[in-house]
């Protein structure tokens, strides 16, 4: 199929999917609009759940396998919106609607540049493709659950917004539970151990504490106490105060390792890690993906939000259109632009690879 075509067609499926509610866990309708852009285009493919997955026609075991992935489930719209969410707006250029940025656009383009080159032999990769759902709220049902249901992955592309540059690594993170315990008393009597004020320490302890290792492409790790919750009466000191700490962890980390050295190190009571799954992670300077990225000029970075690739053990790249300061926001929007020029760039980068 010809490009421009192609391009079209993603433009279409992206206002369909907009126009389409898909919140995490609730991605049925979004998942029919992707199978019917396989049946309409002859590509077999299997649905898990709401994920919906192809291969390459060419598909050779032997060969190593690249996967593209983006998701199709999206948060629920805020109250800033002043344009209907769920409707596909194009104005002075820009698409507007719930999921447009993201990741609707990065799906669609990644979409049309695995059927590009569904049907094209001797390449040098396998392509897989996931359209995945429960990304936002890093569900059990999401990529995750695919990775023992699709071919082995070597390698990956992920799609988010970073303006079609090449993030070459990416922060993870890991959600603490602390506890901050004192003598439980009324109000009126004498309290040297007032689990309120001892959590001044703490927290100035989480504010000034650094974590020695840095990164070139993430920087530091960065912790940050974002929830504090104690007592239910104005007469009662409360014998302990909680804390949730939101640590994003750069590549010289592993999570179980901050883990570690916040259980060692912190002055809280208790300190607890939610989850230890959603690792950093990074891809080489040197593979030939990202070589390819930078002769065609594309920009490398470090990015410091979560999507997908924290559940993947391979290297992977995050890669696609759209910018991700608009992701979350009131009145989300993409320009068509953008979602060309991703095809575009996606497909080059792919013809110095693998084919």
């Amino acid at each position: 199929m010809k490009q421009e075509i192609l391009i079209l067609d993603a433009k279409d499926l992206l206002k369909k999917l907009i126009e389409t509610q898909s919140f995490s866990s609730e991605e049925d309708g979004t998942a029919l609009l992707i199978e019917n852009w396989f049946v309409t285009n002859d590509i077999p493919f299997k649905r898990t759940k709401n994920n919906v997955w192809a291969t390459n026609k060419h598909f050779n075991s032997s060969k190593p396998t690249l996967l593209l992935n983006s998701h199709h489930d999206t948060v629920k719209p805020n109250n800033g919106y002043t344009k209907d969410p769920f409707k596909a707006i194009v104005e002075d250029g820009k698409l507007y609607g719930l999921g447009s940025n993201d990741a609707g656009g990065c799906l669609v383009s990644l979409i049309a540049t695995f059927t590009h080159f569904y049907a094209q032999e001797n390449l040098k990769y396998n392509l897989v493709i996931v359209a995945s759902a429960e990304e936002e709220s890093s569900g059990q049902d999401g990529l995750n659950s695919m990775l023992s249901i699709i071919p082995k992955i070597d390698v990956a592309i992920v799609g988010e917004p970073t303006l079609m540059n090449l993030a070459v690594a990416e922060k993870g993170l890991v959600v603490f539970d602390a506890i901050v315990k004192g003598t439980p008393s009324h109000a009126a009597h004498p309290n040297n151990n007032n689990s309120i004020y001892n959590t001044i320490d703490v927290l100035q302890w989480f504010k000034d504490f650094k974590f020695d290792k840095t990164s070139k492409a993430l920087g530091d790790v960065k912790m940050t106490v974002t929830q504090i919750n104690a007592g239910k009466q104005h007469n009662v000191v409360p014998a302990h105060v909680d804390l949730v700490v939101d640590v994003r962890v750069n590549d010289a980390y592993s999570n179980q390792e901050v883990a570690d050295i916040l259980q060692q190190n912190s002055p809280c009571t208790k300190i607890t890690p939610r989850s230890l799954r959603l690792n950093s992670s990074s891809i080489s300077t040197n593979h030939e993906l990202v070589k390819a990225g930078i002769e065609m000029g594309r920009e490398t970075y470090g990015s410091p939000t979560l999507s997908d690739q924290s559940v993947l053990s391979c290297q992977s790249l995050k890669l696609g259109p759209g910018d991700s300061t608009r992701s979350h926001s009131a009145d989300e929007f993409i320009y068509l632009k953008e979602i060309e020029e991703g095809i575009k760039i996606y497909v080059e980068l792919l013809n110095r690879v693998i084919t």
